[in-house]
């Protein structure tokens, strides 16, 4: 992965300028390498083959093509232990070009994709982890998750996950068929995170099946998600214009997601500004959230999608909820990643208690509060101190206190209450799933945590 800063000309509110902003253009760069070689995708193919045949046999798969293809959501998901906003941004689509090199089309007829000499067209979508994504892959942020329900027909594992080049090693990964005989393929995971769920067993919607790496040829953590039909013909996803491929007439999502999605994927706050060294050196975000009077604060957002013009804005309000400062940067060309942060001492930040700031784009925004010569509240500890094993959950779940009164929260908002033994939770009779669980600590205090089953 190599990282190319931009700094753009930008535009400052009457507000008092601090130092910056500063930052820019954060660039995830395939170096024009194929995530498979030929070789290794007739191989695949070949044993998904065996593995279906063979679990058809033993009844473990049953296809009904007739039902049509899966509508999916989306397959990267945050770990929800974690503060961001989201955790991805798309480097590139899949290629329709057949020609190459350098002649490339995506399915909105841009050129968010590419080929490589060798004669390779991108197969997938590469969805990588944005911001830090060496950090998230080390702390396990980021992870695939089933794009729509199926039987997992294949597991890679035991790759080396910190590949920063073509090195022709083999990938990790898993491999999921649905109902309609089409599969999904989720690579580039980290080494020994994947499911614990053997071949042939059932995944839903949404559930956890590795934390996103930098295994097989890579230049950094991604998920490469690639699909193909019950014909075993490479589909692309997305419904457009220059998508005219016989296998795949129409959108497989549920809700196709725009060709330009701008997004805020985090704020945060820093001591210092955060380093972003070489791959595959892990990232030094220094992150802080409670600051001494006097103290330099670095309010950061990071985005993903900032279009030619867009403006990501910066709003900071006081503990008394009046604005203290806003700003904004303009991109001079499409951001798929981007970063920029401002720093400020005691010319703005003149109170003392909980601050609040706030990145803006297109309409999406994110939130961050720290303190400034106080500490946080007595209850957002209590809420980040109450923690719980493991997640993804299986049968049961431990508490890192006591807890009573708990109960689990679908999606869809159905509640079913956990039976407590200790601190230990039976979670055996839920589907798996996201959940919210809702419940009261030792302390009376009300809590609320994301659990994947």
């Amino acid at each position: 992965m190599k990282k190319t800063l931009l700094l753009c000309i930008l535009a400052f509110s009457s507000a008092i300028a601090q130092d910056g902003p500063f930052g820019g253009k954060y660039s995830f760069n395939p170096d024009n390498i194929n995530c498979l070689s030929e070789e290794k995708s007739h191989e695949i193919k070949s044993r998904i083959a065996l593995a279906k045949a063979e679990l058809t046999a033993q009844g473990k798969l049953q296809q009904t093509p007739a039902g049509g293809h899966p509508l999916f959501q989306w397959p990267v998901a945050k770990n929800p232990e974690t503060d961001y906003n989201n955790v991805w941004a798309i480097s590139n689509y899949v290629d329709h070009n057949p020609s190459y090199p350098n002649q490339v089309q995506d399915w909105n007829c841009g050129s968010r994709t590419y080929d490589t000499p060798a004669g390779y067209n991108h197969a997938g979508i590469d969805m990588f982890t944005w911001p830090f994504p060496w950090y998230q892959m080390a702390n396990n942020h980021s992870w695939a998750v089933a794009a729509a329900p199926g039987v997992i027909i294949g597991k890679d594992n035991g790759q080396s996950d910190t590949s920063c080049m073509m090195s022709g090693a083999n990938w990790n990964a898993v491999y999921v068929a649905h109902g309609d005989g089409s599969v999904s393929w989720y690579g580039h995971l980290k080494n020994n995170s994947l499911t614990q769920k053997a071949v042939g067993e059932w995944v839903e919607t949404g559930e956890f099946l590795g934390v996103i790496g930098s295994s097989g040829n890579s230049t950094g953590p991604h998920l490469h998600f690639e699909v193909y039909n019950n014909a075993d013909q490479l589909v692309d996803t997305y419904d457009g214009t220059c998508n005219n491929w016989t296998s795949s007439t129409d959108s497989w999502w549920a809700t196709q997601k725009p060709y330009i999605d701008p997004k805020v994927n985090a704020a945060f706050t820093h001591h210092t500004p955060p380093v972003f060294p070489n791959c595959p050196q892990i990232e030094t975000p220094n992150l802080k959230n409670e600051f001494e009077v006097g103290e330099t604060v670095y309010c950061a957002g990071y985005f993903a999608d900032q279009n030619t013009g867009a403006q990501a804005f910066i709003h900071l309000y006081r503990p008394d909820g009046t604005l203290a400062y806003n700003n904004w940067a303009t991109a001079s060309e499409l951001f798929t990643a981007s970063y920029w942060y401002w720093s400020f001492n005691t010319t703005i930040l003149n109170q003392t208690g909980i601050w609040t700031v706030t990145f803006s784009l297109g309409g999406q925004s994110a939130s961050h509060q720290f303190g400034y010569g106080v500490a946080l509240s007595n209850q957002e500890f209590e809420k980040k101190a109450l923690t719980f094993y493991p997640n993804p959950a299986q049968n049961s779940i431990t508490f890192s206190k006591p807890v009573f009164e708990v109960s689990a929260f679908s999606i869809d908002g159905k509640a079913i209450r956990l039976t407590m033994d200790g601190d230990n939770a039976d979670v055996s009779h839920l589907p798996n799933g996201v959940f919210t669980l809702k419940g009261r600590d030792s302390d009376g205090t009300p809590f609320a945590l994301k659990m994947v089953k």
